[in-house]
Protein backbone atom coordinates (compact mmCIF):
# COMPACT_ATOMS: atom_id res chain seq x y z
CA UNK A 1 0.00 0.00 0.00
CA UNK A 2 1.36 3.43 -0.94
CA UNK A 3 1.74 6.08 1.74
CA UNK A 4 -1.05 8.09 0.05
CA UNK A 5 -3.40 5.10 0.20
CA UNK A 6 -2.46 4.49 3.83
CA UNK A 7 -3.07 8.12 4.85
CA UNK A 8 -6.38 8.07 3.04
CA UNK A 9 -7.42 4.75 4.58
CA UNK A 10 -6.55 5.87 8.11
CA UNK A 11 -7.72 9.48 8.07
CA UNK A 12 -10.34 9.40 5.32
CA UNK A 13 -13.15 7.98 7.49
CA UNK A 14 -12.37 10.48 10.28
CA UNK A 15 -12.40 13.45 7.92
CA UNK A 16 -15.57 12.25 6.23
CA UNK A 17 -17.29 11.89 9.60
CA UNK A 18 -16.21 15.36 10.72
CA UNK A 19 -16.82 17.29 7.52
CA UNK A 20 -19.34 15.15 5.59
CA UNK A 21 -18.07 16.41 2.24
CA UNK A 22 -20.60 16.56 -0.57
CA UNK A 23 -18.94 16.23 -3.96
CA UNK A 24 -20.49 17.58 -7.15
CA UNK A 25 -19.06 17.14 -10.63
CA UNK A 26 -16.42 14.54 -9.75
CA UNK A 27 -17.03 13.01 -13.19
CA UNK A 28 -15.31 16.09 -14.64
CA UNK A 29 -11.93 14.89 -13.33
CA UNK A 30 -10.21 12.90 -16.11
CA UNK A 31 -9.30 9.37 -15.06
CA UNK A 32 -5.79 9.54 -16.50
CA UNK A 33 -3.25 12.02 -17.75
CA UNK A 34 -2.05 15.41 -16.51
CA UNK A 35 -4.71 17.60 -14.90
CA UNK A 36 -4.57 20.95 -13.13
CA UNK A 37 -7.12 21.40 -10.34
CA UNK A 38 -7.57 25.13 -9.75
CA UNK A 39 -9.82 26.53 -7.05
CA UNK A 40 -10.49 28.98 -4.27
CA UNK A 41 -8.66 28.86 -0.96
CA UNK A 42 -10.60 29.61 2.22
CA UNK A 43 -8.67 27.81 4.93
CA UNK A 44 -5.82 25.40 5.71
CA UNK A 45 -8.31 22.50 5.70
CA UNK A 46 -8.83 22.85 1.93
CA UNK A 47 -5.64 20.90 1.23
CA UNK A 48 -6.85 18.04 3.41
CA UNK A 49 -10.32 17.91 1.88
CA UNK A 50 -9.25 18.05 -1.77
CA UNK A 51 -7.22 14.79 -1.85
CA UNK A 52 -10.08 13.07 -0.03
CA UNK A 53 -12.66 13.77 -2.74
CA UNK A 54 -10.67 13.01 -5.90
CA UNK A 55 -11.23 9.27 -5.96
CA UNK A 56 -8.22 7.03 -6.44
CA UNK A 57 -6.09 9.67 -8.15
CA UNK A 58 -3.55 11.44 -5.98
CA UNK A 59 -3.34 15.22 -6.02
CA UNK A 60 0.09 16.82 -5.69
CA UNK A 61 0.36 20.39 -4.47
CA UNK A 62 2.89 22.91 -3.22
CA UNK A 63 3.22 23.54 0.50
CA UNK A 64 5.48 25.53 2.81
CA UNK A 65 8.66 23.66 3.63
CA UNK A 66 8.15 24.50 7.30
CA UNK A 67 5.44 21.83 7.40
CA UNK A 68 8.05 19.09 6.95
CA UNK A 69 11.05 20.50 8.80
CA UNK A 70 9.73 20.31 12.35
CA UNK A 71 11.73 18.56 15.07
CA UNK A 72 10.86 15.63 17.27
CA UNK A 73 8.02 13.13 16.97
CA UNK A 74 5.45 15.80 16.12
CA UNK A 75 7.64 17.15 13.33
CA UNK A 76 8.19 13.70 11.85
CA UNK A 77 4.48 12.89 12.01
CA UNK A 78 3.59 16.15 10.27
CA UNK A 79 6.16 15.51 7.55
CA UNK A 80 4.85 11.96 7.05
CA UNK A 81 1.26 13.17 6.85
CA UNK A 82 1.75 16.12 4.51
CA UNK A 83 4.08 14.39 2.07
CA UNK A 84 1.82 11.35 2.17
CA UNK A 85 -1.10 13.55 1.14
CA UNK A 86 0.85 14.74 -1.89
CA UNK A 87 2.41 17.93 -0.61
CA UNK A 88 5.71 18.90 -2.23
CA UNK A 89 7.64 21.26 0.08
CA UNK A 90 9.03 24.42 -1.51
CA UNK A 91 10.63 27.45 0.09
CA UNK A 92 8.14 29.96 -1.28
CA UNK A 93 9.58 32.82 0.75
CA UNK A 94 12.90 32.72 -1.03
CA UNK A 95 13.78 34.97 -3.94
CA UNK A 96 13.03 32.23 -6.47
CA UNK A 97 10.08 30.66 -4.64
CA UNK A 98 7.59 31.41 -7.41
CA UNK A 99 9.81 29.93 -10.11
CA UNK A 100 10.48 26.81 -7.99
CA UNK A 101 6.75 26.28 -7.45
CA UNK A 102 6.04 26.68 -11.17
CA UNK A 103 8.77 24.26 -12.22
CA UNK A 104 7.63 21.74 -9.60
CA UNK A 105 4.10 21.88 -10.97
CA UNK A 106 5.41 21.45 -14.48
CA UNK A 107 7.34 18.30 -13.52
CA UNK A 108 4.27 16.81 -11.82
CA UNK A 109 2.14 17.41 -14.90
CA UNK A 110 4.75 16.16 -17.34
CA UNK A 111 4.81 12.92 -15.33
CA UNK A 112 1.07 12.57 -16.00
CA UNK A 113 -0.22 13.41 -12.51
CA UNK A 114 -2.77 15.82 -11.05
CA UNK A 115 -1.54 19.11 -9.67
CA UNK A 116 -3.66 21.22 -7.33
CA UNK A 117 -3.23 24.98 -7.25
CA UNK A 118 -4.89 27.96 -5.60
CA UNK A 119 -4.49 30.79 -8.15
CA UNK A 120 -5.15 33.44 -5.48
CA UNK A 121 -1.73 32.51 -4.07
CA UNK A 122 -2.88 32.61 -0.44
CA UNK A 123 -5.99 32.10 1.66
CA UNK A 124 -8.78 34.60 1.26
CA UNK A 125 -8.75 37.05 4.18
CA UNK A 126 -12.52 37.53 4.21
CA UNK A 127 -14.25 34.75 2.27
CA UNK A 128 -14.31 36.63 -1.03
CA UNK A 129 -12.58 35.46 -4.21
CA UNK A 130 -9.52 37.47 -5.18
CA UNK A 131 -7.65 38.03 -8.42
CA UNK A 132 -5.72 35.03 -9.67
CA UNK A 133 -2.00 35.02 -10.32
CA UNK A 134 -0.92 33.97 -13.79
CA UNK A 135 1.13 30.92 -12.77
CA UNK A 136 -1.95 28.79 -13.47
CA UNK A 137 -2.01 30.09 -17.07
CA UNK A 138 1.69 29.42 -17.60
CA UNK A 139 1.29 25.86 -16.34
CA UNK A 140 -1.56 24.95 -18.66
CA UNK A 141 0.07 26.61 -21.68
CA UNK A 142 3.50 25.04 -21.04
CA UNK A 143 2.17 21.52 -20.49
CA UNK A 144 -1.12 21.38 -22.41
CA UNK A 145 -2.81 19.98 -19.29
CA UNK A 146 -6.53 20.79 -18.98
CA UNK A 147 -7.70 22.88 -16.05
CA UNK A 148 -10.54 21.53 -13.91
CA UNK A 149 -11.90 24.43 -11.82
CA UNK A 150 -13.29 23.71 -8.39
CA UNK A 151 -14.88 25.56 -5.50
CA UNK A 152 -14.62 24.81 -1.80
CA UNK A 153 -17.84 25.78 -0.08
CA UNK A 154 -18.12 25.91 3.70
CA UNK A 155 -14.55 25.10 4.69
CA UNK A 156 -14.21 28.59 6.20
CA UNK A 157 -16.81 27.52 8.80
CA UNK A 158 -14.58 24.63 9.88
CA UNK A 159 -11.65 26.78 10.90
CA UNK A 160 -12.54 30.50 10.83
CA UNK A 161 -9.48 32.63 10.07
CA UNK A 162 -7.35 29.49 10.29
CA UNK A 163 -7.34 29.64 14.09
CA UNK A 164 -8.13 26.99 16.68
CA UNK A 165 -9.05 23.35 16.26
CA UNK A 166 -11.23 22.40 13.28
CA UNK A 167 -14.88 21.92 14.18
CA UNK A 168 -17.32 19.53 12.50
CA UNK A 169 -19.26 21.11 9.66
CA UNK A 170 -20.69 20.19 6.26
CA UNK A 171 -18.65 21.17 3.22
CA UNK A 172 -19.22 20.96 -0.51
CA UNK A 173 -16.59 20.57 -3.21
CA UNK A 174 -17.89 21.42 -6.68
CA UNK A 175 -15.89 20.59 -9.83
CA UNK A 176 -16.52 22.24 -13.17
CA UNK A 177 -15.98 20.98 -16.71
CA UNK A 178 -12.37 20.75 -17.91
CA UNK A 179 -11.04 23.88 -19.62
CA UNK A 180 -8.40 23.68 -22.35
CA UNK A 181 -6.46 26.50 -23.93
CA UNK A 182 -4.73 24.93 -26.92
CA UNK A 183 -5.72 27.97 -29.00
CA UNK A 184 -2.96 29.82 -27.14
CA UNK A 185 -0.18 27.32 -27.88
CA UNK A 186 3.24 28.99 -27.87
CA UNK A 187 1.98 32.12 -26.13
CA UNK A 188 2.95 31.28 -22.54
CA UNK A 189 5.07 34.47 -22.32
CA UNK A 190 2.38 36.84 -23.58
CA UNK A 191 1.18 38.69 -20.48
CA UNK A 192 -2.16 39.57 -22.04
CA UNK A 193 -2.85 35.94 -22.88
CA UNK A 194 -1.73 34.84 -19.41
CA UNK A 195 -4.11 37.32 -17.80
CA UNK A 196 -7.00 36.31 -20.09
CA UNK A 197 -6.52 32.60 -19.32
CA UNK A 198 -6.23 33.24 -15.59
CA UNK A 199 -9.32 35.44 -15.51
CA UNK A 200 -11.37 32.86 -17.40
CA UNK A 201 -10.42 30.20 -14.84
CA UNK A 202 -11.26 32.52 -11.93
CA UNK A 203 -14.60 33.41 -13.52
CA UNK A 204 -15.50 29.73 -13.55
CA UNK A 205 -14.35 29.26 -9.94
CA UNK A 206 -16.54 32.23 -8.99
CA UNK A 207 -19.51 30.71 -10.82
CA UNK A 208 -19.04 27.37 -9.08
CA UNK A 209 -18.70 28.79 -5.57
CA UNK A 210 -20.89 31.88 -5.73
CA UNK A 211 -18.29 34.07 -4.03
CA UNK A 212 -18.08 37.79 -4.44
CA UNK A 213 -15.13 38.63 -6.70
CA UNK A 214 -12.54 41.28 -5.83
CA UNK A 215 -10.24 42.49 -8.61
CA UNK A 216 -7.27 42.76 -6.26
CA UNK A 217 -4.57 40.35 -5.13
CA UNK A 218 -5.33 38.76 -1.76
CA UNK A 219 -1.82 39.56 -0.51
CA UNK A 220 -2.49 43.26 -1.10
CA UNK A 221 -5.79 43.03 0.75
CA UNK A 222 -4.07 41.36 3.71
CA UNK A 223 -1.41 44.05 3.80
CA UNK A 224 -3.94 46.91 3.77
Amino acid sequence: MSRFALVKAVLGPILRLMFRPRVEGAENIPGTGPVILAGNHLTFIDSMILPLVCGSRQVFFIGKDEYVTGKGIKGRLMAWFFTGCGMIPVDRDGGHGGVAALMTGRRVLEDGHMFGIYPEGTRSPDGRLYRGRTGIARLTLMTGAPVVPFAMIGTDKIQPNGAGMPRPSKVTVRFGAPMEFSRYDGMDRDRYVLRAVTDSVMTEVMRLGGQEYVDMYATKAKAA
